[in-house]
């Protein structure tokens, strides 16, 4: 809404509740956010400060950074939801409250730009029409597993979030993600035991970098576990399993199989459960509650067939279908955002929460004003000669490359001979073949990529993330680089769709002509003269074969008498006149950090023998450099 207010198009947002934000009201059910505010970083850079800022939506005025709302590095729910309405409020956003889509269908007609339009019904039959149909309902419908005996389990959606409740209880959870880990944490300390079950192995973020996988800040009961203090985690298929009650009411956890052609109303007496077979099974301790905290799915119930919303597959059947510009596989004009957008960089990026996704909805907005409105993709044009301090400066602060790894790049379009380039930032690689049509910019002479990755066998469940040496420090071993760090890919022409498709796997583009990793930094500063810069210029040389140095005018003066063709940056400044203007402290700190010898007017004209002007004019150039002199002194000289 944000975007579309700044560029002064038709639009109105539908919401459901009273408020913005009514997720937030809710969930996470014991207050506390996971997504971290941290206030200082060191700079004063609003853009790399929302690097370790996700809260914050982007928006242009200065009172809308959430460290505004907070001082807390794990904020409060309730404080998002303050901050969601008057995000809302001060930009004036066009906002229709209380009006909750029970139905989406098409209208065919041939009159609109895509042959349809979108009908939207709400809950008291009143229908909208629109051309263009952006779905940013996040995921809130709660994952339920049926299983005999799930009807006693709790839904973490409603289950009491007062500790005492549970005091002097036994509890089993089902699930294990953070809000799983969330309610385990709450009740911790009055429990007899907590035990967890799961269909797969916990999965730690700091070892999978995904921050959808369980924070350091829920995780005490993977301590407890280790440590041999009663909690523990299983493994298992949760359709399997199934729940039987005693008399006592208490809760058994028996398999699915025992009670085929059972009655499970009869209760436990007559039912066959795992410990009477296995004595020694896991779970065979009752429980006095059950608590469901498998997550959330997109609503799919109100589409109607005709716009074939379709769920993933897998992993993903959680999220709808889209193509890699975040629209509808089957539904032109149909565009998934926020959240239920996750399919595209799911368990590998942040696309799913507010840090990842603030950019990639920046993205799809900027899709639609060139397919709309004929509105180029914002790029700026800039002399080769500044192509080394372009990417070096958006690598260390540029937060959308940082947050969206591996799925949102800076592209830098070459012009005719190299002599000039445009920048594009935060492009989605996954529709990188279509980049002419979906950005009016156009690519003839080449292409870089600049993207951010981690190591391609650093991250995952099982891997130990803390091993010794886990860092390298070299530019010549930037290659084996395993946190994040930025890579550049060069293409002469731009890859086409069939290339896209036969990338590498685990590979955000397909194989370039060249490729240059920046050597990772504990700092994640990449400002190393020897380390960092020397390296990538060296990589941009070499691709566009010029030589992309910064000369004093000196120099460029002496390469202008004795070169056919001289440096971008003497064509491009010196030629033109233009450059920094001599003087004697720009000489001094010249000869100090060794880039020009120390000559001088005494030393050329007292302190040498006579015979020593003779010899050929390159030796007298390469002895006695002309003194740094304002430009246009210099080129007249040479003029003359």
């Amino acid at each position: 809404a944000y975007f579309l207010q700044r560029a002064g198009r038709d639009y109105v947002v539908f919401e459901r509740s009273h408020a913005p934000g009514s997720f937030f009201a809710l969930y996470p059910r014991h207050r506390k956010l996971i997504s971290i505010n941290k206030r200082y970083t060191g700079k004063s850079n609003s853009e790399f400060n929302l690097r370790h800022d996700w809260n914050s939506l982007l928006s242009h005025d200065h009172r809308l950074p959430f460290r505004h709302y907070s001082r807390d590095f794990y904020p409060s729910a309730d404080e998002m939801v303050r901050y969601l309405e008057d995000f809302a409020s001060l930009l004036k956003l066009q906002v229709q409250y209380n009006t909750a889509i029970i139905h989406v269908t098409l209208e065919r007609d041939e009159q609109a730009w895509n042959g349809h339009y979108f009908i939207l019904t709400d809950q008291d039959r009143q229908n909208y029409k629109c051309s263009c149909l952006l779905v940013a309902t996040g995921t809130w419908v709660p994952n339920v597993v049926n299983f005999p005996g799930s009807e006693y389990v709790e839904g973490y959606e409603t289950v009491s979030t007062n500790p005492e409740d549970f005091a002097g209880q036994t509890v089993l959870i089902l699930g294990r993600g953070n809000s799983a880990f969330e309610t385990a944490e709450n009740i911790l300390g009055v429990t007899n035991f907590i035990h967890m079950v799961s269909r797969s192995r916990v999965r730690l973020s700091w070892a999978t970098h995904y921050v959808g996988d369980l924070r350091a800040i829920n995780n005490g009961l993977l301590d407890n576990y280790q440590l041999k203090s009663l909690d523990g985690l299983l493994e298992g298929d949760l359709e399997d399993l199934a729940i039987v009650k005693d008399k006592k009411g208490k809760l058994h956890i028996t398999l699915r199989f025992y009670l085929e052609n059972r009655n499970i109303s009869a209760g436990t007496d007559s039912i066959t459960l795992p410990q009477d077979e296995l004595d020694n099974f896991a779970p065979r301790a009752p429980y006095d509650r059950v608590i469901r905290c498998l997550g959330w799915k997109f609503d799919f119930s109100i589409y109607n067939r005709s716009l074939k919303m379709m769920p993933g597959k897998g992993d993903k059947k959680k999220y709808p279908q889209i193509k890699p510009n975040y629209e509808s596989t089957s539904t032109r004009g149909l565009f998934v955002l926020g959240t239920a957008s996750h399919s595209i960089d799911f368990r590998k990026s942040a696309g799913g929460f507010i840090h990842g996704f603030r950019y990639t909805t920046r993205a799809v907005h900027r899709l639609l004003e060139k397919r709309h409105h004929g509105v180029s993709w914002p790029s700026t044009v800039y002399p080769v000669t500044q192509l080394t301090n372009s990417i070096i400066k958006r690598v260390n602060e540029a937060s959308g490359l940082y947050q969206m790894f591996s799925v949102l790049a800076d592209i830098i379009l070459l012009r005719e001979n190299a002599t000039a380039f445009e920048y594009l930032e935060e492009y989605p690689v996954g529709i990188l073949a279509e980049l002419e049509t979906q950005t009016g910019r156009k690519a003839p002479s080449g292409l870089f990529v600049v993207i951010m990755e981690y190591g391609k066998n650093f991250s995952g469940a099982d891997k130990d993330v803390f091993y010794y040496n886990r860092a390298v420090g070299e530019a010549q071993h930037a290659w084996q680089s395993n946190f994040l760090h930025p890579v550049i890919y060069y293409y002469k022409h731009l890859p086409t769709e069939h290339e896209m498709k036969l990338r590498p796997p685990d590979w955000p583009l397909p194989r370039p002509d060249a490729i240059h990793h920046i050597v990772e930094d504990f700092l994640t500063d990449w400002t190393a003269p020897n380390a960092h810069i020397l390296p990538l210029r060296r990589f941009l040389e070499n691709c566009l074969g010029t030589d992309l140095r910064n000369f004093f005018a000196e120099s460029c003066f002496l390469f202008a008498l004795t070169r056919q063709k001289l440096p971008p940056f003497c064509r491009q400044g010196y030629m033109r006149m233009q450059g920094l203007e001599g003087s004697e402290g720009l000489q001094r700190h010249a000869v100090e950090a060794g880039l020009l010898q120390d000559y001088s007017i005494t030393d050329f004209l007292g302190d040498r023998p006579p015979d020593s002007h003779k010899g050929s004019e390159d030796q007298l150039l390469r002895d006695h450099a002309v003194s740094v002199r304002p430009l246009q002194h210099l080129v007249n000289a040479k003029d003359e």
